[in-house]
């Protein structure tokens, strides 16, 4: 399964990515700011969706389409 970034490029378990769009995340009042850098992201079954963690927010789940590698 290929997972692919906002670019085309390819995404891998442990890589860092950054935020292309200001993202509002459901059930918090916090608001993702574009150019946040995400940490160590793994691979989810779904080929559009990336699991991570972000200092405000555990458990976070985003779609590839927002993220960029970094």
């Amino acid at each position: 399964m290929e997972v692919r970034d906002a670019n085309g490029a390819e995404l891998k378990d442990g890589d860092n990515v950054t935020l292309i769009k200001d993202l509002k995340v459901k059930g918090t009042s916090v608001t993702l700011k574009r150019g946040t850098l995400v940490k160590g992201i793994r691979l989810t079954e779904n080929p559009d969706e990336i699991d991570c963690k972000v200092e405000k927010v555990k458990g976070l789940v985003l779609r590839t389409e927002f993220v960029k590698k970094a």
